[in-house]
């Protein structure tokens, strides 16, 4: 399977692996989810960064919605945790505390490498080659120099490993978990390579290949462990390019 057949499958797409077409929105068909799966991709490939605010104004303007859609999209993106909403301040992309940033990747540390067990367990072969071609995306990403984006999908590939294990409850936690590391990694990634290193990838579906759970359950904690370590936690200002630049640069 090539990155193309990665989008078909739905791994690639803004809502993530197994969500469907709603992104895991609780919002019906029309413009308030497109915005809202429009901003997700956005944030989750870091051309929106944490910090930034969104006006309902702008973001009305830019996709042509009036201000009623715009902030169902918005509230939407609040529960889902992407975004803040400060009362008579508005809406802000949300920027993650150091303290947090410890947290999640504890919280991670502590669910997925026992995911990734019962994923190894559970995984069919038409599984483990569509974790082969969203690898394979990653790289075609990373080769253009597409950092985001290259982020984004790794993000997928621990929500992908999460839906093969078929829990629920612990799939929405990771969900949850993986969208908030995304804000943390925009904020305080060291270099560019511990975002998700693809060896650990490739050894984790190795490990997969072969049933094999306790090496997949290792070799995901030593990941965890690998990315927490690789972020610099301390407090930076914010930059980045505007709304409008992002939509229409």
């Amino acid at each position: 399977m090539t990155s193309a057949a990665v989008a078909g499958s739905g791994l690639g797409e803004a809502g993530g692996a197994g969500r469907g077409p709603d992104g895991g929105f609780s919002l019906p068909p029309g413009r308030a989810l497109t915005i809202c799966l429009e901003l997700q991709q956005a944030i989750l490939e870091h051309r929106l960064q944490p910090g930034m605010k969104l006006s309902e104004d702008e973001v009305g303007e830019i996709f042509g919605a009036s201000r009623t859609v715009v902030r169902a999209a918005l509230h939407a993106l609040a529960h889902s945790g992407l975004v803040t909403i400060e009362r008579n301040r508005g809406a802000f992309i949300s920027r993650p505390t150091i303290r947090e940033a410890h947290e999640v990747f504890e919280a991670r540390a502590l669910i997925e490498p026992r995911v990734a067990r019962m994923a190894a367990l559970a995984v069919t072969e038409a599984q483990l080659e569509t974790l082969k071609a969203h690898i394979e995306a990653e790289h075609v990403a990373l080769d253009a120099g597409e950092m985001g984006k290259s982020l984004s999908l790794s993000g997928l590939f621990h929500i992908a490993v999460s839906d093969i294990a078929d829990q629920q409850v612990l799939g929405a936690i990771i969900r949850q978990l993986i969208s908030r590391s995304s804000l943390i990694i925009a904020l305080y990634w060291k270099r560019p390579d511990t975002a998700c290193e693809s060896h650990s990838h490739h050894a984790l579906l190795e490990a997969m290949a072969t049933h094999d759970g306790q090496a997949a359950e290792e070799i995901m904690k030593s990941h965890i462990v690998d990315l927490h370590s690789g972020l610099e936690l301390k407090e930076r200002p914010h930059h980045g390019q505007t709304l409008a630049e992002v939509f229409r640069g």
